[in-house]
């Protein structure tokens, strides 16, 4: 018993006293099933109430479409059942936020002070935040006049026929890029607080940051202009709270 407890302490720690390479790789796994593990718990809840949140997403796009119309269609028999297998995986992701930011920072903690781990709670709240009101901002506010304008080229002679794969496709991949963009504020400051970027980097390269913004945005995006401008605006404000998060953090 001691001596497998020696062996699993030496490939933890070096020579130093530090965590090796081999450590640090085995607290990766660690945080990682933990998280899996929260993702997967809350993705069978989400499958049992898979109904209800489908047709909770599908509202913005219900309410934009044409009359005697406000209804999706599926091109193959068991397509309706692995959109709910997505969707539940997907609400699982996105319940599960506060748990892999705090398995993110108790992975990172290792290689920090005893008054910098004192940040555990403020950052799991904040980031959790950021998130959401990425997601929330996607939802609320871009979907409705993302949808609106698209449905708006329907005529007699056009008529709008969407699947439910692609549209839930479409959806949760906006969803989780708005969700990221708007860490962007937070991934700052700690690259700041590490001394691995300081505000004079922001400012000088300002141009360029717009530039591969508005790149990003169509990269991430559907291939269009509309919601390429949704996402790269919030962007630029995300930009400008980066740089003055790197100064609060860089004097810190």
């Amino acid at each position: 018993m001691n001596d497998n407890s020696t062996i699993d302490r030496d490939r933890v720690l070096d020579p130093s006293g530090e965590m090796s390479f081999i450590g640090h790789l085995t607290e990766l796994r660690r945080r990682l099933i933990y998280s899996l593990s929260a993702v997967c718990c809350l993705a069978l809840i989400g499958f049992i109430f898979a109904e209800d949140i489908l047709e909770l997403v599908s509202r913005p796009l219900l309410d934009v479409l044409p009359a005697m119309q406000e209804k999706m269609v599926f091109t193959s028999l068991p397509e309706v059942f692995f959109v709910h297998i997505k969707l539940a995986l997907f609400v699982g992701l996105l319940g599960s936020v506060p748990v892999i930011f705090y398995q993110i920072w108790r992975f990172i903690a290792c290689a920090m002070h005893r008054e910098e781990k004192r940040l555990l709670i403020p950052f799991i709240l904040i980031s959790t935040g950021f998130f959401s009101i990425g997601v929330a901002f996607c939802f609320f506010i871009v979907f409705p006049w993302a949808f609106r304008f698209f449905i708006g080229f329907a005529s007699e002679s056009i008529m709008p026929l969407i699947t439910l794969r692609e549209y839930i496709k479409f959806i949760t991949r906006l969803l989780i890029v708005f969700g990221c963009i708007f860490e962007m504020p937070i991934a700052a400051a700690f690259l700041s607080g590490a001394g691995l970027l300081t505000p004079q980097f922001l400012k000088r390269n300002r141009r360029y940051a717009v530039l591969l913004i508005f790149l990003i945005a169509a990269i991430l995006t559907p291939p269009d202009a509309i919601t390429q401008i949704l996402l790269a605006v919030p962007m630029l404000l995300l930009y400008e709270m980066s740089v003055w998060a790197a100064i609060i953090f860089s004097r810190n």
